[in-house]
């Protein structure tokens, strides 16, 4: 799964499960194009990577708009942005849920939509892949907003793999379970904690970020050529059980 002389857009690149597939694809030969709101891990990761760097809030539609038309017209795009407001169903906010769908579902959408103008101008084809959750799957207290923009993420993979498929371009998206990122690790650490969900999951451990990577590798690559409007869980086989 080499990608010399591909491009690849990467929301959400300067973190997390973002930044690794930046890591990894540019070391496989793409040209990352990463967008983030964070100037500093954006800097670092063209420090790193060469990548070039777009620095928006995606909560912003108009301003994920423009983002995507600066990219260009690459020929991938990682939908990877993502934040989670923690609150239940009692007590969720208009702000959570706003700041919640903005990023993780509307923001996608654009930047899917926009990407897609892009590829059938410059002729077609390419590849985007949405990444979602389990918790779109299996109810999580406190995720009400992450889990409705998780699911919904999963049911536009589906009509965007429907509607650009006559143009050549798939569409599909990863399900993680628990990643463990930096910040994620360290929330993760306490037994208490991360033992009734680790017992779920049959390969007994959560999933590093460079694994998650690694399927959004696949699924973007030649390699793939049949597959599209596929959800694949990399979750240790916590989704089987």
């Amino acid at each position: 799964m080499q990608f010399s002389g591909k491009s690849v857009i990467i929301t959400g690149a300067g973190k997390g499960i973002g930044r690794a597939s930046a890591e990894l694809l540019a070391a496989r030969g793409a040209e990352i194009v990463a967008l983030g709101r964070t100037q500093q891990d954006l800097d670092t990761l063209r420090d790193a990577i060469g990548a070039r760097t777009i620095r928006v809030d995606l909560t912003d539609a108009a301003a994920t708009r423009a983002a995507i038309q600066e990219a260009g017209p690459c020929d991938h795009l990682i939908n990877s942005a993502g934040i989670n407001v923690l609150e239940s169903v009692l007590d969720m906010t208009e702000a959570g849920l706003d700041a919640v769908l903005g990023t993780n579902l509307r923001a996608a959408l654009i930047a899917a939509q926009e990407f897609a103008r892009l590829r059938i101008a410059a002729g077609g084809g390419g590849s985007i892949v949405n990444i979602t959750s389990i918790a779109g799957h299996r109810g999580f207290p406190n995720h009400l907003a992450y889990a409705a923009s998780k699911a919904g993420l999963e049911g536009a993979t589906r009509v965007l793999a429907k509607e650009l498929g006559p143009y050549g371009i798939r569409v599909n998206a990863v399900a993680p379970t628990i990643t463990l990122t930096e910040l994620a690790a360290v929330a993760w650490s306490d037994e208490t904690k991360s033992a009734p969900m680790m017992v779920r999951h049959p390969m007994n451990r959560f999933a590093e970020a460079e694994e998650v990577a690694s399927a959004i590798a696949l699924l973007l690559s030649d390699d793939s050529g049949m597959i599209t409007g596929s959800v694949l869980p990399v979750d240790g086989g916590f989704l089987a059980v």
